[in-house]
């Protein structure tokens, strides 16, 4: 299973400098950290990845196993494989916890049944069982990170998309977060953005850097850390890959 970016263009204004510009990278199943400074296109490439923000006419190509958002059939097929958790989770009002986790599942093509059924799962994955029936509203900063999770997770996609998962995480929930990464990534593909390099090695099979919309560095986590015959740091390993670009 692979996740592909074809000369992926895309500026939020027409005369604006591109954020991405013909951005090529196939991304493969298993657990990938994407680096780079603000504004380097992360967000932007995450949301173009779960068709939030649609390419158009000229823009290039996003596709998961050739199955691409192009059309109105296709973009069905798509949305119902990939998974897109926001830096920002949004609580809706006059909802619990386990409605909003159904309601994504319900929009990503589930049965409303199938869908609050495997709410209760999600909820249990990211250890938020005992709040599922409390308003979302009055969620902590953390709890809605997690919350954001649990949506990502409901309908069982192939492709996970994580924009800053851990921001709002203290460190033993960090530590949650990693194991349930673990846990849940299997063959799917998982993405998640990150200025966390901390854990990098124990917890990601591969690493892409964005520099100013282009890729600077896509492989195995190890080749990211290789210096010569020594392991680098993996915060000397990201700044190595900035001076050259």
């Amino acid at each position: 299973m692979n996740l592909t970016f074809e000369d992926v263009r895309y500026s939020y204004r027409r005369r604006d400098r591109p954020v991405l510009d013909g951005l090529r990278l196939s991304i493969p199943a298993g657990r990938t950290i994407l680096l780079g400074p603000n504004g380097a296109g992360k967000s932007t490439l995450l949301a173009i990845a779960a068709s939030v923000l649609p390419l158009g006419e000229g823009r290039g190509r996003v596709a998961v196993d050739g199955v691409t958002p192009d059309r109105r059939g296709s973009r069905v097929r798509f949305r119902r494989r990939v998974a897109w958790m926001p830096q920002t989770v949004t609580p809706a009002a006059g909802v619990t916890v386990r409605q909003q986790v159904a309601l994504h599942g319900w929009l990503a093509g589930m049965p409303r049944t199938a869908a609050w059924t495997e709410a209760r799962r999600a909820l249990v994955q990211v250890g938020l069982e005992q709040l599922a029936d409390a308003r979302s509203t009055r969620l902590s900063g953390g709890q809605r990170a997690r919350m954001g999770l649990a949506q990502a997770l409901v309908h069982a996609a192939d492709v996970l998309l994580l924009d800053e998962p851990t921001a709002a995480l203290d460190p033993d929930q960090k530590e949650a977060f990693v194991s349930l990464l673990a846990r849940v990534s299997g063959d799917k593909v998982v993405v998640v953005s990150s200025h966390d390099v901390s854990d990098l090695e124990a917890s990601y099979d591969r690493v892409v850097v964005l520099e100013e919309g282009q890729v600077r560095f896509e492989g195995p986590t190890a080749a990211f850390l290789r210096n010569g015959a020594e392991t680098r740091r993996p915060v000397d390993a990201y700044r190595a890959v900035l001076r050259r670009s």
